[in-house]
């Protein structure tokens, strides 16, 4: 097949799933949202700003930024203006850069085409494809806040997101509740969909457990996260105060969270200098070394999917606390094989950690439950195979 891959060329999620195709059946091309580097044996690399996406975005772990008018308001603004900001002016941009992408597709005759979130790139993908005439169906990916957070953002991502449900002729989310929000917001019933992890799974080649279990002294914490809208780093820093009091050696760990103003206040004003270590993005490998460190990863997120740093760092061993919200129930069950909390509540987030830290009955069921889960739901491989079946059940109808 020639496949086309509509997605942040930057994304860790999307890079993983599209290295997989990459093979001598299938003549990749990528049109990026952000400048990314390239990935071996593409067939094409084209870059497609959309809704700001090429105005100063940050950087990730081995993909170099680009200054502009959105990096100095990254420094200067908080989290949830960037967003603001993005969400209501982003939607006014993409009947132009739709025209753009229509001809991309014209040029590359794909015979299928696979975008990776809705806001914004499955949005371009249904109307582009659309208006190209083309042939080729289209997949759309839903990432974990599509419809919880972004859709409902305002009224015209919701619009948007309407008719490109109508358009998508195949979906693919990470967990069942998106699939039956998607169906609610107009996708129909009758065309192929899949529930398969979003990055293709966990790499059980690089995310596996230590040979020896990390020592108890001191516990290691990890919040893989990043800082996102929907991700309760209040809470977090809140809670850590209150570790500490417990385990005054307890050690922190903030991948991603380096270069962020306001992980360095908090630190400043819990003073956790001392206890908190906050990591610029790091590579896959460096990540899972971290993982196999930590006793406990904490996701407190408020709107999700299934977070991929989550399966990895269970992959690892960790014991894991999350926010308690639908698509999370379905990989973990309070008490059983993680713990899940509000993530608003600092003090029962921190509570969380410290059972996650001392119950070791319990860390020894869940670290062996969820690592059957990960080898039977995500383990990459097995994962892979399917959405392959998946992309000739789709090409073929």
């Amino acid at each position: 097949m020639r496949i086309l891959y509509i997605v942040d060329g930057r994304s860790p999620t999307a890079r993983n799933w599209i290295t997989d195709f990459i093979t001598p059946e299938h003549q990749v091309h990528l049109i990026s949202t952000s400048q990314c580097s390239g990935i071996p044996g593409l067939a094409s690399l084209q870059v497609l700003p959309a809704a700001f996406s090429g105005t100063g975005a940050p950087p990730t772990a081995g993909q170099p930024g680009k200054p502009g008018a959105m990096a100095a308001l990254r420094q200067a603004a908080p989290m949830g203006l960037r967003t603001f900001i993005r969400q209501w002016l982003g939607p006014l941009t993409l009947p132009a850069t739709a025209r753009r992408l229509q001809a991309m597709i014209n040029e590359i005759q794909p015979d299928l085409i696979h975008a990776m979130r809705y806001p914004y790139e499955g949005i371009l993908a249904a109307n582009a494809a659309q208006k190209a005439g083309s042939a080729a169906p289209l997949i759309v990916s839903v990432w974990g806040n599509d419809f919880t957070l972004h859709a409902r953002s305002n009224p015209l991502i919701m619009a948007a997101t309407r008719r490109a449900l109508r358009r998508t002729d195949a979906l693919h989310t990470d967990c069942q509740r998106d699939l039956r929000l998607a169906r609610q917001l107009g996708f129909s019933p009758d065309r192929p969909a899949v529930v398969l992890p979003g990055s293709g799974g966990v790499r059980e080649s690089i995310f596996y457990p230590p040979e020896n279990p990390p020592q108890p002294s001191p516990p290691v914490i990890i919040n893989p996260r990043g800082f996102r809208t929907y991700i309760r780093n209040d809470s977090y820093f809140k809670a850590i105060p209150l570790v500490l009091q417990k385990y005054p050696k307890a050690r922190f760990i903030s991948p991603a969270a380096a270069h962020e103003l306001e992980a360095q206040k908090w630190v400043q004003e819990y003073s956790l200098e001392q206890a908190v270590e906050l990591l610029p993005l790091v590579p896959q490998g460096r990540m899972a070394e971290l993982f196999r460190q930590a006793h406990v990863v904490v996701s407190p997120s408020t709107h999700d999917g299934t977070p991929n740093t989550l399966l990895e760092a269970m992959a690892c061993g960790c014991f894991p606390v999350a926010g308690d919200i639908e698509s999370i129930r379905e990989w973990l069950t309070d008490g059983e094989n993680g713990l899940l909390v509000d993530p608003a509540d600092h003090r029962a987030l921190a509570a969380a950690i410290v059972r996650g830290i001392e119950d070791q009955a319990l860390r020894r069921q869940a670290v062996a439950a969820n690592l059957e889960m990960i080898d039977k739901r995500a383990n990459f491989q097995a994962v892979m195979a399917q959405a392959e079946q998946f992309y000739a059940e789709v090409r073929g109808q």
